[in-house]
């Protein structure tokens, strides 16, 4: 069974900045969707970027002009650069693949 591994996830002050990646070598990634959804504390899952097998991209309102999806199919890799961070940006970021493929997601704490 394919997996997603994410990482790059941390501690960082507001204004900060965080690169997540998302390995998963061994699979189809340069043929499927890929996406980062995040989970905060209290409230539900929500898609904050993706990324089509033809880099077509969407960004959710609100991280655009500060998150950048991009991917790398020659090493399996998905990443989101997070940029001028701020403290509602805290929560567990997961990576997903396709329909069915999740991570087991990475914590993002953005605190002073």
């Amino acid at each position: 069974q394919p997996q997603l591994a994410e990482s790059g996830g941390g501690l960082v002050q507001p204004g900060g900045s965080l690169r997540l990646s998302c390995a998963a070598p061994g699979t189809i990634i340069p043929l499927m969707t890929m996406a980062w959804y995040r989970q905060a504390p209290g409230k539900e899952r929500e898609s904050v970027a993706t990324i089509t097998s033809s880099g077509s991209i969407i960004y959710a309102d609100t991280v655009k002009g500060r998150f950048t999806i991009s991917r790398d199919n020659a090493k399996r890799t998905v990443f989101l650069q997070m940029n001028s961070l701020k403290p509602e940006d805290t929560a567990v970021y997961y990576c997903k693949g396709g329909s069915l493929l999740w991570g087991q997601g990475t914590q993002v704490t953005v605190s002073s």
